[in-house]
């Protein structure tokens, strides 16, 4: 069977057919050099034995190219003398050459996939089996797409050549080892790599059941657009990106429901965070890039310039008016590089321009030239010239596709979402461009003139398999064409395209960056916020559009994306804006929350301190954004460990909120939960939870159950009750609040990976059964470290409470990783005297004195006890339970008077501060008791074991771990929860 590489589906389909029916079955891909005889070429087909079935359609006439006179020539004589060994199917509906009846063409066009065969059975003059031969797999018929398509740019009917790449990359794909098997195509800009990744996904499709292309020009695009399978496999997920991604890599890796599976990467330069997104298991994965580096994370194929038959051959199909000598001077000139070779087919196709003549004027560039790209690759000079030649000629025969071109390259370079032109009629765009907005003709006839001669690539967005209408279509511009074009563009024009340009994203503006599904229009919007301008507007609906992306930022966790933005437009707006004016504070708190979401806690505080010298130092107060300005300095002194400083001013701010807003707005709900977080940390537990309920109850009044900060809430009172002891309370409330966040925010999202923390947490105090809590926490460190990061404050704490939970049951190597790890962590993250890099201390000692390390463990819980001693005072919890640790220690090395002494005066303090029913109060007792068994005071040792057994059994029920240990006469501990609010 002879073929064009263009139809190897086809190919693969027909072999499968015939070999059912018993039919051995040979595949030739075709493509003779244009150099040697058709007739010969043809003839070398007859040295084979059998019959020689041709796959047809227009294109196969074009291979070479040769003139359609040779190919009638041919078959009128050789091959109609040799009939009886030539078959023919034809797949196209177009008019094929004349001559072609000689083979008398089966047509296979628009049947199904049971007439198809029946139709090429009998071309063949077979029988049909009545029992079709087993064969292993399925060859899937090529008009039936795979179940998921997911928008792969249309194929290129023009697509030239490079047959042999294909068939290595799809070789390397085959032969990859399972779950690593991922192959980068590398090159320069206008190599052909994006082309090159499409027509492999349409060559080969028959072998995959799911294929998504993924645009990575622009890191929040690609999570965006990786997440949107996760809808297409009707995974049960929120809306957050980072949520979506999981669920997505984890159905690619199990195979479920798709084994066969591609993923095409299209310009993913920025390898940092490959780990995280690059999807593993049975299916495929194609990248495009630039960057060298993705060496390190699989196959790497370089894609090269065009071979000199493939450029000629291009040259020849799109301009049929040139030579072969011609079109060999043309391919020279411009370096066999596919793109400005694309360029200079369109144009001499379409101008029908003698070659001599096209090639005088690039020379001698004598229209207008431009300098080198920004890019600034090996990039042919001529072809800049070339397109200054292109855009006179549309100036003259279309201005208005000049003016669609011009108005892209005010928008960022890859997808363009043109059609917010058609979306927002009413925006204020320029007299010159309202044409786009009211005229449809005009608009159509603008985008084909320019995607005929290759300026611009059709894109749709929606879902798939849906119709697009004009307002939401998208086209893709090449950066190198963007560049370019930018070039040859008069600065007026730019000056008012831009304008119009951040006039439509900020009509596109969704307006609620909380709410996770406008998500993906604000991945789609952000790249385009710079080039357009937007950034240095001074029109307040614009300002309003940038801070709703940095809202986006912040709630979605594109934290590194945020901050950049922030740095610019703060660079822009400090031009011409008034550093308290309030668009610039509201900049500032996005920052600050940015800042602190990503750990760098001191630059947050030093960032909102600034600014509120700068609004004290006014003339004129601003009250409401001075308060803003304090609430935001103290999250930041939690999280920088200066507790007391914290609660101090967030009592002002809250008292602040109630005098000038009242108590039921936002704003007031805000600051009264984050008094309660630093309640907490202030070891205040029992008011941490009265005021934790009275927010709860008015945020249930105000925004309802399902508000996000409602749900915060409801995590806070249960993480009152579990450290108030309470821990069946807590169990109890935090299931359904975990249940509300999943059905609310989904199972992903940072805030429901926090509620479901805090249930780990609720399960293991109350005693629930290992083999329920520790595969549960493992998955949760998992998926914690995908979202944040190994070095993140949030999953260093769930590091500590796993090594933790491992130490109490058995696994003593791994909980000593986990918690040098996330000790190590936090020394470097916060410094060696913040309260939790201490309290870590304590953490360290036990797994030593686990281990037998007693001398070395003592000196642990001593540096613990000192150190937060002097920075929470002797009455804080955390103290206690160092305390408690320190007293062990001392007995363990034999310091029983020592031992005593300190459990003894723990004791008093624990019931103090907590009361004498606490869990840790009642831990403390009993190992005073322990310390005077030790010291041969056996009576009152007696006393307080009984009263302490008692005490356990009626808070903690008598089954729970702590009681029975306590019956046991194994000694307390307690293990420090690493907590910053």
């Amino acid at each position: 069977m002879v073929f064009p590489g263009y139809h190897r589906s086809w190919a693969a389909w027909i072999a499968y057919c015939l070999e059912r029916q018993g039919h051995r079955t040979t595949l030739q891909r075709w493509d003779p050099p244009r150099e040697a005889s058709l007739e010969d070429s043809l003839g070398d087909l007859l040295l084979s034995s059998g019959r020689i079935l041709l796959v047809l359609n227009d294109w196969f006439f074009e291979l070479g190219p040769r003139p359609a006179g040779e190919w009638n020539d041919v078959l009128r004589g050789f091959v109609a003398a040799h009939a009886e060994r030539f078959a023919a199917v034809n797949l196209t509906n177009r008019p094929l050459l004349p001559a072609t009846a000689v083979l008398e063409p089966a047509s296979l066009w628009g049947l199904s996939e049971e007439a198809a065969e029946e139709r090429l059975l009998g071309r063949l003059a077979l029988e049909r089996r009545r029992v079709p031969k087993a064969l292993p797999g399925r060859v899937r018929y090529p008009d039936n797409r795979c179940d998921i398509w997911g928008e792969v740019p249309r194929r290129n009917s023009r697509f030239t050549g490079r047959d042999d790449l294909l068939n290595d990359i799809h070789q390397r794909l085959a032969d990859a080892e399972q779950g690593a098997a991922a192959c980068t195509l590398l090159g320069m800009s206008g190599i052909g790599k994006t082309q090159l990744a499409a027509e492999y996904a349409h060559r080969f499709s028959t072998d995959y059941d799911l294929v998504w292309w993924v645009n990575s020009d622009d890191r929040n695009i690609q999570r965006d657009r990786l997440g949107e399978l996760a809808v297409e496999l009707g995974l049960p997920i929120g809306g957050e990106p980072g949520e979506r991604i999981r669920a997505v890599r984890d159905a690619l890796r199990r195979g479920e429901p798709y084994n066969n599976w591609l993923l095409v990467f299209d310009g993913w330069d920025d390898t940092e965070g490959v780990s995280a997104l690059l999807p593993q298991g049975s299916g495929h994965v194609l990248v495009t890039s630039r960057n060298r580096a993705w060496s390190e994370h699989g196959e790497v194929v370089q894609v090269p310039t065009f071979l000199r038959s493939e450029s000629t051959a291009y040259l020849m199909r799109r301009a049929p008016h040139i030579t072969a000598t011609e079109a060999n001077e043309v391919a020279e000139e411009f370096g066999d590089v596919p793109l400005p070779l694309v360029q200079a087919a369109s144009w001499l196709g379409e101008s029908g321009m003698d070659v001599p003549e096209y090639l005088r004027m690039v020379r001698e560039g004598s229209l207008s030239t431009v300098d080198e790209p920004a890019s600034g690759e090996d990039f042919p000079q001529s072809s800049l010239t070339s397109w200054s030649i292109l855009l006179n000629r549309l100036r003259g025969a279309q201005p208005q596709a000049i003016d669609v071109l011009s108005l892209c390259t005010s928008f960022a370079p890859g997808r363009i979402p043109l059609g917010l032109i058609r979306a927002y009629p009413r925006a204020d765009l320029p007299e010159e461009l309202r044409w786009m907005a009211t005229d449809l003709p005009a608009w159509t006839r603008a985008l084909d003139t320019l995607v005929n001669y290759s300026v611009l690539t059709r894109e749709t967005r929606g879902p798939v398999g849906a119709e697009m209408g004009p307002h939401q279509e998208s086209v893709h511009m090449h950066r190198l064409v963007h560049d370019i074009v930018s070039k040859l563009t008069s600065e007026d024009s730019r000056t008012r395209h831009r304008r119009a340009v951040r006039t439509l994203l900020a009509e596109a503006d969704p307006g609620n960056p909380a709410d996770s599904r406008t998500w993906p229009r604000y991945a789609e919007l952000l790249p385009h916020l710079e080039p357009s301008g937007a950034l240095a507007s001074n029109q307040p609906r614009v300002q309003e559009l940038l801070l709703n992306c940095l809202r986006y930022c912040v709630r979605s966790g594109e934290y590194n994306s945020g901050l950049d933005l922030v740095r610019k437009i703060r660079e822009a707006w400090s031009q011409f804006m008034d550093p308290l004016a309030q668009p610039v504070l509201d900049l500032t708190t996005q920052q600050s929350n940015m800042l602190r979401a990503s750990g760098r806690f001191r630059d947050a505080y030093d960032l909102d301190h600034a600014a509120l010298d700068k609004l004290r130092a006014a003339p004129q107060p601003n009250v409401l954004g001075e308060l803003v300005t304090r609430s935001a300095m103290a999250a930041s002194l939690r999280h920088l460990g200066r507790y007391r400083e914290a609660h101090d001013l967030q009592r002002e701010v809250l008292a602040g909120n109630e005098r000038l807003l009242g108590q039921d707005e936002p704003p007031t709900l805000v600051a009264r939960h984050n008094l309660g977080v630093g309640l907490r940390l202030l070891g205040r537990y029992a008011e941490a939870y009265e005021l934790d309920l009275e927010t709860l109850a008015r945020r249930e009044s105000v925004l309802r159950a399902r508000h996000i900060t409602t749900l915060n809430s409801g995590n806070a009172v249960t993480h009152g009750l579990r450290l108030l002891g309470r821990y069946r309370d807590a169990l109890v409330r935090q299931e359904p609040v975990v249940r509300l966040h999943v059905q609310v925010l989904g199972p992903q999202h940072p805030q429901t990976l926090e509620a479901r923390a805090q249930l780990a947490m609720c399960r293991r105090r109350e005693g629930s059964l290992s083999q329920e809590v520790g595969p549960s926490m493992a998955t949760l460190l998992e998926q914690l470290e995908q979202l944040h990061g190994r070095e993140h404050y949030r999953t260093l704490a769930f590091l500590t409470n796993y090594g933790n939970f491992l130490r109490e049951h058995g696994d003593l190597s791994q909980a000593r990783d986990l918690i040098d790890e996330a000790e190590a962590g936090y020394r470097s993250l916060l410094g060696p005297a913040h309260p939790v890099a201490t309290g870590m201390l304590s953490n360290t000692g036990l797994v030593m004195q686990a281990a037998g390390e007693r001398a070395e463990a003592m000196a642990m819980f001593e540096a613990a006890l000192a150190g937060l001693s002097a920075t929470l005072g002797t009455e804080h919890p955390w103290v206690l339970g160092c305390a408690l640790n320190a007293a062990s220690a001392r007995n363990f090395n034999g310091r029983i008077p020592d031992a005593v002494e300190l459990s003894r005066e723990t004791l008093r303090r624990a019931q103090r501060t907590l009361g004498p029913q606490h869990p840790l109060t009642l831990s403390c007792q009993v190992a005073l008791a322990a310390d005077l068994r030790a010291a041969r005071e056996q009576e009152e040792a007696g006393k307080l074991e009984e009263d302490g057994l008692l005490g356990l059994t009626r808070t903690l029920g008598a089954q729970h771990p702590h009681t029975i240990s306590a019956r046991q006469r194994t000694r307390p501990y307690w293990d420090f929860e690493a907590y910053l609010g």
